[in-house]
């Protein structure tokens, strides 16, 4: 089967995540990609680049990321087989369903990176998902809890949890408990899917254990955490 086919593959079953239970359709797309390793004997493609043709649903970023809303968004799962929802103002999971809407590319891309990621590496940890933006978008700041959003107003926005050297489900305290190795792997990926930027921690930016394109890889205060995504429309 050619590269393009398979890849064209694992986009329709990330797809289905949409519309099918997500347990039934998490295996599946986890199951693709494990086809995809075998078959190249190595580690998945990179990419998960979602085309224009797949979007079926009409989800709209209107606006900007700090000043805009969202038409038609679709909900991240609240957890599958390889990624779990986390609430930071409560510190539980899985979040909420009305604080992790996005649109439709964001959303394929998160369960594409992180699908294939699992499948890479079924012995850790799964990938935790915080906040994307409410189900219309709009303001998410302080009174949502903790310190708020001054972005992830569109439907553009997400923030992942870096993964942990314990493989604690949860996000780590301090810069240090982060697996830079695992967390570089995330970037890269989401670099590789055309993210627009990659927010990270900026203790693990200045020694140099995560990095990526100028412009693109932005050490930002508050992300020791958690990396922010933000993808193109």
């Amino acid at each position: 089967m050619g590269r393009v086919r398979r890849i064209a593959l694992v986009f329709a079953l990330l797809a289905s995540l949409l519309v099918a239970p997500p347990a039934a359709a998490a295996e599946r797309v986890l199951g693709r990609v494990e086809a995809r390793r075998a078959e190249s004997g190595g580690p998945a493609p990179a990419g998960c680049r979602v085309p224009r043709a797949m979007l079926r649903f009409g989800s709209r970023a209107v606006g900007r990321p700090w000043r805009g809303r969202l038409a038609r968004g679709v909900p991240f799962d609240e957890e599958t087989e390889y990624a779990f929802t986390w609430n930071f103002p409560g510190a539980y999971t899985p979040n909420d369903e009305w604080r992790r809407y996005g649109t439709e590319r964001l959303v394929l891309t998160l369960h594409c990176v992180l699908a294939a990621y699992g499948g890479r590496h079924p012995e850790l940890a799964r990938v935790g998902v915080a906040d994307l933006s409410l189900p219309r978008g709009g303001k998410f700041g302080w009174r949502y809890g903790g310190l708020g959003h001054a972005s992830h107003q569109n439907g553009l926005d997400a923030d992942v949890l870096f993964p942990r050297r314990d493989l604690c489900e949860c996000p780590p305290e301090r810069p240090r408990d982060v697996d830079a190795e695992r967390a570089q792997e995330l970037v890269d990926a989401f670099v590789a899917a055309g993210a627009q930027y990659v927010f990270v921690s900026p203790a693990l930016y200045r020694q140099g254990l995560l990095r990526g394109p100028r412009g693109v890889v932005i050490p930002l205060r508050y992300h020791d955490t958690h990396m922010h995504v933000r993808i193109r429309r």
